[in-house]
Protein backbone atom coordinates (compact mmCIF):
# COMPACT_ATOMS: atom_id res chain seq x y z
CA UNK A 1 0.00 0.00 0.00
CA UNK A 2 2.77 2.43 1.00
CA UNK A 3 4.76 1.64 -2.19
CA UNK A 4 1.62 2.18 -4.27
CA UNK A 5 0.98 5.58 -2.67
CA UNK A 6 4.61 6.62 -3.19
CA UNK A 7 4.47 5.52 -6.83
CA UNK A 8 1.27 7.53 -7.39
CA UNK A 9 2.83 10.58 -5.73
CA UNK A 10 5.96 10.24 -7.90
CA UNK A 11 3.90 9.89 -11.09
CA UNK A 12 1.78 12.90 -10.17
CA UNK A 13 4.89 15.01 -9.50
CA UNK A 14 6.35 13.94 -12.84
CA UNK A 15 3.15 14.74 -14.69
CA UNK A 16 2.70 18.15 -13.07
CA UNK A 17 6.28 19.09 -13.95
CA UNK A 18 5.87 17.64 -17.45
CA UNK A 19 2.71 19.67 -18.05
CA UNK A 20 4.48 22.86 -16.95
CA UNK A 21 7.34 22.21 -19.37
CA UNK A 22 5.09 21.21 -22.29
CA UNK A 23 2.90 24.27 -21.66
CA UNK A 24 5.90 26.59 -21.61
CA UNK A 25 8.05 25.12 -24.38
CA UNK A 26 5.68 22.91 -26.37
CA UNK A 27 5.72 19.14 -26.68
CA UNK A 28 8.16 18.91 -29.57
CA UNK A 29 10.58 21.39 -28.00
CA UNK A 30 10.67 19.47 -24.71
CA UNK A 31 12.86 16.37 -24.54
CA UNK A 32 12.78 13.54 -22.03
CA UNK A 33 16.18 14.82 -20.88
CA UNK A 34 14.62 18.23 -20.13
CA UNK A 35 12.00 16.52 -17.97
CA UNK A 36 14.58 14.39 -16.18
CA UNK A 37 16.77 17.40 -15.49
CA UNK A 38 13.84 19.35 -14.04
CA UNK A 39 12.86 16.39 -11.83
CA UNK A 40 16.41 15.22 -11.00
CA UNK A 41 15.47 11.70 -12.14
CA UNK A 42 17.27 9.02 -14.11
CA UNK A 43 16.06 7.68 -17.47
CA UNK A 44 15.48 4.35 -15.80
CA UNK A 45 13.10 5.97 -13.30
CA UNK A 46 11.20 7.69 -16.11
CA UNK A 47 10.79 4.55 -18.21
CA UNK A 48 9.81 2.57 -15.13
CA UNK A 49 6.64 4.67 -14.95
CA UNK A 50 6.03 5.49 -18.64
CA UNK A 51 6.57 3.62 -21.90
CA UNK A 52 7.57 6.68 -23.89
CA UNK A 53 7.36 10.46 -24.06
CA UNK A 54 4.06 10.11 -25.93
CA UNK A 55 2.67 7.76 -23.26
CA UNK A 56 3.78 10.29 -20.63
CA UNK A 57 1.96 13.10 -22.44
CA UNK A 58 -1.24 11.09 -22.94
CA UNK A 59 -1.35 10.31 -19.23
CA UNK A 60 -0.92 14.04 -18.55
CA UNK A 61 -3.94 14.71 -20.77
CA UNK A 62 -6.04 12.05 -19.03
CA UNK A 63 -5.01 12.96 -15.48
CA UNK A 64 -4.32 16.69 -15.50
CA UNK A 65 -5.68 18.41 -18.62
CA UNK A 66 -9.06 16.69 -18.36
CA UNK A 67 -9.30 17.66 -14.69
CA UNK A 68 -8.31 21.26 -15.44
CA UNK A 69 -10.87 21.64 -18.25
CA UNK A 70 -13.59 19.90 -16.24
CA UNK A 71 -13.03 22.07 -13.15
CA UNK A 72 -12.77 25.31 -15.11
CA UNK A 73 -15.25 24.98 -17.97
CA UNK A 74 -17.57 22.01 -17.47
CA UNK A 75 -18.51 21.56 -13.83
CA UNK A 76 -19.54 25.24 -13.34
CA UNK A 77 -22.26 25.01 -16.02
CA UNK A 78 -23.74 21.67 -15.01
CA UNK A 79 -26.17 23.27 -12.54
CA UNK A 80 -29.86 23.92 -13.11
CA UNK A 81 -29.88 27.65 -12.56
CA UNK A 82 -30.21 30.31 -15.28
CA UNK A 83 -28.08 28.81 -18.08
CA UNK A 84 -26.72 32.00 -19.61
CA UNK A 85 -25.74 33.38 -16.19
CA UNK A 86 -23.92 30.13 -15.41
CA UNK A 87 -21.94 30.23 -18.65
CA UNK A 88 -21.17 33.93 -18.25
CA UNK A 89 -19.86 33.42 -14.69
CA UNK A 90 -17.91 30.36 -15.82
CA UNK A 91 -16.13 32.26 -18.61
CA UNK A 92 -15.50 35.28 -16.39
CA UNK A 93 -13.86 33.17 -13.69
CA UNK A 94 -11.83 31.15 -16.19
CA UNK A 95 -10.52 34.31 -17.88
CA UNK A 96 -9.73 35.97 -14.55
CA UNK A 97 -7.18 33.24 -13.78
CA UNK A 98 -5.39 34.22 -17.01
CA UNK A 99 -5.33 37.90 -16.07
CA UNK A 100 -3.24 37.16 -12.97
CA UNK A 101 -1.04 34.45 -14.49
CA UNK A 102 2.45 35.85 -15.08
CA UNK A 103 3.50 32.75 -17.03
CA UNK A 104 0.49 32.73 -19.33
CA UNK A 105 1.03 31.04 -22.69
CA UNK A 106 -2.65 30.71 -23.57
CA UNK A 107 -5.27 28.07 -22.86
CA UNK A 108 -3.42 24.80 -22.34
CA UNK A 109 -5.90 22.66 -24.32
CA UNK A 110 -5.92 25.06 -27.26
CA UNK A 111 -2.12 25.24 -27.30
CA UNK A 112 -1.84 21.48 -27.56
CA UNK A 113 -4.58 21.18 -30.19
CA UNK A 114 -2.71 23.71 -32.35
CA UNK A 115 0.60 21.93 -31.83
CA UNK A 116 -0.58 18.40 -32.60
CA UNK A 117 -3.21 19.04 -35.27
CA UNK A 118 -1.97 17.31 -38.42
CA UNK A 119 1.16 16.05 -36.65
CA UNK A 120 0.03 13.33 -34.25
CA UNK A 121 -3.30 11.62 -34.84
CA UNK A 122 -3.03 9.48 -31.70
CA UNK A 123 -2.62 12.41 -29.33
CA UNK A 124 -5.21 14.48 -31.24
CA UNK A 125 -7.75 11.73 -30.56
CA UNK A 126 -7.34 12.29 -26.81
CA UNK A 127 -7.45 16.08 -27.12
CA UNK A 128 -10.55 15.97 -29.32
CA UNK A 129 -12.29 13.80 -26.75
CA UNK A 130 -11.80 16.56 -24.17
CA UNK A 131 -13.16 19.15 -26.61
CA UNK A 132 -16.14 16.91 -27.37
CA UNK A 133 -17.08 16.60 -23.69
CA UNK A 134 -16.93 20.40 -23.37
CA UNK A 135 -19.07 20.83 -26.48
CA UNK A 136 -21.68 18.28 -25.35
CA UNK A 137 -21.87 19.99 -21.94
CA UNK A 138 -22.49 23.37 -23.57
CA UNK A 139 -25.12 21.94 -25.92
CA UNK A 140 -26.90 20.29 -22.98
CA UNK A 141 -26.78 23.54 -21.00
CA UNK A 142 -28.33 25.52 -23.87
CA UNK A 143 -30.99 22.85 -24.40
CA UNK A 144 -31.77 22.99 -20.69
CA UNK A 145 -32.06 26.78 -20.93
CA UNK A 146 -34.54 26.41 -23.79
CA UNK A 147 -36.56 23.88 -21.81
CA UNK A 148 -36.60 26.15 -18.73
CA UNK A 149 -37.68 29.17 -20.78
CA UNK A 150 -34.45 31.17 -20.31
CA UNK A 151 -33.39 30.78 -23.94
CA UNK A 152 -35.53 31.20 -27.04
CA UNK A 153 -36.80 27.84 -28.30
CA UNK A 154 -35.60 28.57 -31.87
CA UNK A 155 -31.94 28.93 -30.83
CA UNK A 156 -29.54 26.40 -32.39
CA UNK A 157 -27.90 24.79 -29.34
CA UNK A 158 -25.09 23.18 -31.35
CA UNK A 159 -24.35 26.47 -33.09
CA UNK A 160 -24.20 28.37 -29.79
CA UNK A 161 -21.86 25.75 -28.29
CA UNK A 162 -19.43 25.95 -31.22
CA UNK A 163 -19.53 29.75 -31.16
CA UNK A 164 -18.84 29.89 -27.41
CA UNK A 165 -15.94 27.43 -27.64
CA UNK A 166 -14.40 29.34 -30.55
CA UNK A 167 -14.84 32.65 -28.76
CA UNK A 168 -13.24 31.39 -25.56
CA UNK A 169 -10.28 29.80 -27.36
CA UNK A 170 -9.81 32.99 -29.35
CA UNK A 171 -9.86 35.44 -26.47
CA UNK A 172 -7.48 33.28 -24.43
CA UNK A 173 -4.98 33.51 -27.28
CA UNK A 174 -5.44 37.26 -27.62
CA UNK A 175 -5.02 37.82 -23.87
CA UNK A 176 -1.45 36.49 -23.84
CA UNK A 177 0.92 39.38 -23.05
CA UNK A 178 -1.44 42.03 -24.47
CA UNK A 179 -3.65 43.96 -22.01
CA UNK A 180 -5.36 40.81 -20.68
CA UNK A 181 -7.58 42.64 -18.20
CA UNK A 182 -8.89 45.13 -20.77
CA UNK A 183 -9.45 42.42 -23.37
CA UNK A 184 -11.27 40.25 -20.86
CA UNK A 185 -13.55 43.19 -19.95
CA UNK A 186 -14.42 43.92 -23.59
CA UNK A 187 -14.96 40.25 -24.38
CA UNK A 188 -17.29 39.74 -21.43
CA UNK A 189 -19.26 42.88 -22.34
CA UNK A 190 -19.84 41.56 -25.86
CA UNK A 191 -20.63 38.07 -24.57
CA UNK A 192 -23.39 39.43 -22.32
CA UNK A 193 -24.73 41.43 -25.26
CA UNK A 194 -24.78 38.26 -27.36
CA UNK A 195 -26.58 36.36 -24.61
CA UNK A 196 -29.33 38.99 -24.65
CA UNK A 197 -30.06 37.97 -28.25
CA UNK A 198 -30.62 34.38 -27.12
CA UNK A 199 -33.31 35.22 -24.60
CA UNK A 200 -36.98 34.49 -25.44
CA UNK A 201 -38.52 37.01 -27.78
CA UNK A 202 -41.44 38.95 -26.36
CA UNK A 203 -44.36 39.37 -28.71
CA UNK A 204 -46.30 42.60 -28.57
CA UNK A 205 -50.09 42.30 -28.40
Amino acid sequence: MEKSIKRMATMNRMQVTGLELFYKKGYYNTSVDDILKELSLSKGAFYYHFDSKEDFFIQIIENLVVRKVYTMLIEPIEGHEHTLDLISSCFENALETAVHNELDFGFVLNNFVNEFNGRNEHIMKHLNEVLKVWEVTLVSAVQRGKFNGHIDRHVDAEGVAIYLMSAFLGIRTLMVETAPSARKYRFMSQLRYYFKTLEPRTTSV
